[in-house]
């Protein structure tokens, strides 16, 4: 069913029932995202695709929209809490970019650029948070984790529909675990697919470090921004 929304002003016709940030990317609107997937469950659990709907803030990845909503993105005041959000995550978990395997493929670090962050408007905490090694094929770099929960809903064990990754205990105490003995079991492309989907430097595929020469770097060659509005084509 065809419907109208009002986008930062703007009038839009688009499928009820779609989600808000792919209808919002369809018309050239980026939102940034870290936890959401198009095509996977919604997970709703970084809200850095927060926006204001008909005067409420909501998670853009978690909303289908609906004959007559009113959106703002851009809006000065929702722009300022995405980039909070963002900061916050940043302050949360130890990010040393410059050393870590993943810069340039990073999604937190693509987004920060994106949101103008400079600086954390909040201090760092440095948490301290053990790795593990402990699987034969992935090793966990716990200070960069998000808790974003990609890999927990949408890694499986193949045989058994099991969660391989959990997260234990809460708040300042959280840390992602995974269970050795199913990961063990991983073939090498889900391997790949783990370490591919964490948003952030945490999961790690043994024996690759640096595997992508400087000058290929993924969001360098094309933005985050960029990938996220040409998604919705394919």
């Amino acid at each position: 069913m065809r419907i109208h929304i009002t986008l930062d002003g703007q009038s839009v016709i688009t499928r009820e029932g779609d989600m808000l940030v792919d209808v919002a990317a369809s018309n050239g609107v980026y939102i940034p995202t870290l936890c959401y997937v198009r095509g996977k469950p919604c997970l709703g659990t970084c809200r850095t695709c927060s926006v204001r709907v008909n005067g409420n803030i909501m998670a853009a990845c978690t909303i289908p929209v609906s004959d007559g909503m009113e959106v703002e993105v851009n809006e000065p005041e929702v722009t300022d809490m995405r980039k909070a959000l963002v900061e916050l995550l940043f302050s949360e978990g130890n990010h040393n970019c410059p050393s870590c395997e993943k810069s340039g493929r990073c999604e937190l670090q693509a987004v920060g650029y994106e949101v103008g962050m400079m600086v954390s408007r909040f201090p760092y905490k440095f948490t301290p948070r053990t790795r593990d090694y402990a699987s034969n094929a992935l090793w966990l770099e716990r200070d960069r984790c998000i808790f974003c929960q990609r890999c927990v809903e949408m890694i499986r064990d193949k045989e058994t529909g099991q969660k391989i990754f959990s997260i234990e205990s809460r708040g300042t105490q959280a840390t992602i675990e995974i269970d050795v003995e199913l990961a063990n079991r991983m073939p090498p492309e889900q391997v790949r697919e783990a370490a591919e989907l964490c948003p952030v430097g945490c999961i790690i595929e043994k024996s690759l470090g640096f595997n992508d020469p400087i000058g290929k770097r993924k969001f360098e060659i094309k933005s985050i921004r960029e990938r996220a509005l040409e998604r919705v084509d394919k």
